[in-house]
């Protein structure tokens, strides 16, 4: 038998359970039973325990397996493959290279003989092998959506490598994956826990970066775990570097040969709390993990302490690493004070972070909604903030994030998309949390300074879409809504923009031809 023979968990005869034929739109519960019947409960369970739902249902935000799609298309030599509703594939990729993914997605399309005969599996095993060639690629990662998830189809049964090449499948599923953050971690995971099982076996390969820098590899490192904005890294380095410790490769990674550098760590640092898998691998290979992260001069100090304890440093070097790095951070909060209530809302799984920054600069943060889930990494930063009279909403719903905005009426709302809209919609100004907050540094004297002008140049605008709402109020709603030369909303707005009509002028009295003389 070759390394591409190995069969499929059910022979391909044998008929699948029939809910399946309900498709994607079948409804969560209906694919989570096909699921199980199917032969995944074992993976359902692990997804559960690791992305656990309650106490609300999954929130609102796009298709989870994007995440997975996003953490494999940054990689170098990486070759990533879905299998889903050919839908579900068009939209993963639109999205994916609308955020700058340059990289091809492969896609093996099905149908439902395929599916119920078992033959999508061969196609997939096919399309894995005729990927693999070790002259492009590391790793080719296959993805299961949601229908092939509840079919049964056992990504498990692919070859592990194929002519040096790793192969790499998960189970990303719409029904057991919350939210597209936490996706990037059952990718992240997986690789970790591959590569972890090379590391075991014998040496590998240094990380690409970290070749010719004798001084900074011979410092012990600190994997920062979570996307974070590029500068961020390096402000996190400066205030390292007087521990004697350096920021090692990320997590997620951006070459495979980075996850070994990232496992040959002193500490892992859980900056997005949500990365459960990866965290089960990080203390599977004996490296502790410390959560939160270095904002604002508490946050800083906190994080300092535990990163230097975790590392076994002597308390007197985390006190002068400390003493070096606050006195400019507290200097340039000082220089740029917030003076505004704000909401904070998001899925980015920095929204706590976030908010105990903007409290240290001076604001008022009454609320705070993060999609994602309650996890160790992040009680530090829930303890601080509810200290201060913040309610930290896990698993936040829209509904509640909009509740929370239309009961603080906050000056400024850092939120998603929808939340955005219904916030200016009552004339308070919002912002989208992903690329105004998220595209900025949040850690360490840079980012102590970030946010500041943004929440001043939009809080300054508040009266102006005061006016705004007052001007356009009751158009677009109700029996105004719609679009186009003869819509309500068209002539209601034509009707306050028209200027009146101007005074028609009385026609000029006619004059008598002067007399001529003999008349």
């Amino acid at each position: 038998m070759s390394p591409y023979d190995s069969p499929p968990t059910r022979p391909p005869g044998e008929p699948r359970s029939e809910s399946i034929n309900a498709g994607c739109h079948g409804g969560r519960e209906t694919m989570l039973e096909a699921a199980k019947a199917a032969g995944k409960t074992a993976t359902l369970e692990r997804l559960a325990a690791d992305y656990p739902r309650g106490p609300h249902d999954q929130p609102q935000s796009m298709c989870p397996a994007f995440g997975s799609l996003r953490v494999g298309l940054r990689m170098r030599r990486t070759a990533t493959i879905l299998s889903g509703s050919a839908c579900c594939v068009y939209g993963l990729t639109f999205t994916s290279h609308f955020y700058g993914a340059r990289r091809t997605v492969g896609y093996v399309p099905f149908n439902s003989e395929t599916l119920v005969t078992g033959q999508l599996y061969e196609d997939i095993r096919n399309a894995v092998a005729e990927m693999a060639d070790p002259e492009l690629y590391d790793a080719v990662v296959v993805i299961n959506l949601c229908v092939p998830t509840a079919s049964g189809i056992p990504l498990d049964r692919l070859p592990r490598e194929i002519e040096g090449v790793r192969v790499i499948g998960i189970d990303v599923p719409g029904f057991g994956v919350p939210t597209h953050a936490e996706a990037k971690d059952v990718l992240a995971g997986a690789m970790l826990r591959y590569a972890r099982s090379e590391v075991e076996q014998g040496p590998v390969q240094r990380p690409r970066g970290h070749q010719g820098d004798r001084e900074k590899t011979e410092r012990p490192t600190v994997t920062l775990i979570g996307e974070l904005f590029p500068a961020d890294p390096v402000g996190i380095g400066a205030l390292l570097t007087p521990l004697g410790l350096a920021v090692g490769p990320q997590l997620p990674s951006r070459e495979w040969r980075d996850l070994y550098g990232a496992l040959d760590c002193r500490v892992a640092a859980a900056v997005h709390p949500f990365y459960t898998a990866s965290v089960r691998e990080f203390q599977a290979a004996g490296r502790e993990v410390v959560g939160s992260g270095p904002v604002g001069v508490e946050g800083t100090a906190d994080w300092l302490d535990a990163i230097g304890t975790a590392a076994g440093l002597a308390p007197g070097k985390i006190d002068a690493a400390k003493a070096k790095s606050l006195a400019a951070i507290r200097g340039v909060l000082a220089a740029n004070p917030i003076q505004a209530r704000i909401t904070v809302s998001g899925y980015e799984g920095s929204e706590l972070l976030v908010a105990r920054l903007l409290i240290e600069a001076g604001a008022e943060v009454p609320y705070v909604g993060t999609a994602c889930p309650k996890t160790p990494w992040s009680e530090a930063d829930r303890e601080w903030l509810a200290a201060r009279g913040t309610h930290v909403q896990y698993r936040a719903a829209l509904e509640q994030d909009l509740a929370a905005m239309r009961e603080v009426k906050p000056d400024l709302a850092l939120g998603t998309t929808p939340l955005v809209q219904a916030a200016k919609e009552v004339g308070i100004p919002a912002i989208y949390f992903t690329n105004m907050v998220s595209a900025r540094p949040l850690f360490g004297p840079a980012g102590a300074g970030a946010l500041a002008g943004i929440v001043a140049a939009q809080t300054r605008g508040r009266e102006r879409f005061r006016q705004m709402t007052s001007f356009f109020e009751g158009i677009g709603s109700g029996e105004t809504a719609g679009y186009g030369p003869r819509s309500p909303s068209v002539a209601a707005v034509s009707d306050k923009t028209a200027k009146p009509a101007p005074a028609k002028r009385k026609p000029a009295a006619k004059r008598q031809p002067a007399l001529q003389e003999g008349d």
